[in-house]
């Protein structure tokens, strides 16, 4: 008889996150870096903590894949056939995780800004322990309903911080 792995924790990474990932430095995407930090850009980063597949497990909505590929499109103007080899790699990404893509019901407005409400949304769809993101909109509003909204350097360094002492005690 096997005995089964942790659960995955459920980790929402906000549409900034998801742009930054491959934003800024080099473009990562088609090897995310394990452990983190390793990259020197936190968003990536935060891709590679749930690209093991180990601790969390990343959900994702129609809304925020949309809106990733539109920011990709419109203000860095990268091109359609890349966005969509991207966004193919983050919904792979949210699967092997133990996450999945879902369309949550729009029921949150306790952010002034009706697009932070949509990540909100699916943060309370999936039980998210927690939020990450570098918009001051939500992370001011930490705790949220309980959850955390946490930077993604934040959040990469405490993975960090977490594998190193695991692997201390082993």
């Amino acid at each position: 008889m096997t005995t089964p792995g942790p659960v995955p924790v459920p980790v929402v990474l906000d549409v900034n996150v998801l742009v930054l990932a491959i934003a800024t430095g080099e473009s990562p995407f088609r090897s995310w870096p394990s452990p983190p930090p390793t990259s020197g850009n936190p968003s990536a980063d935060c891709l590679g903590v749930v690209n093991d597949a180990a601790e969390f497990a990343l959900w994702l909505s129609p809304h925020v894949l949309v809106n990733v590929g539109r920011v990709l499109a419109t203000v860095l103007k990268m091109p359609e056939d890349e966005i969509d080899e991207y966004l193919q790699v983050l919904g792979e990404i949210a699967e092997a995780s133990g996450g999945g893509i879902t369309d949550p019901p729009q029921a949150v407005d306790d952010c002034p800004d009706w697009e932070d409400n949509r990540v909100l949304d699916l943060a309370a769809a999936v039980g998210a322990f927690l939020i990450v993101s570098a918009d001051a909109d939500l992370t001011t509003m930490s705790p949220w309903r309980g959850r955390p909204i946490i930077e993604p350097s934040q959040f990469a360094s405490l993975a960090d911080a977490s594998r190193r002492a695991r692997r201390r005690q082993r």
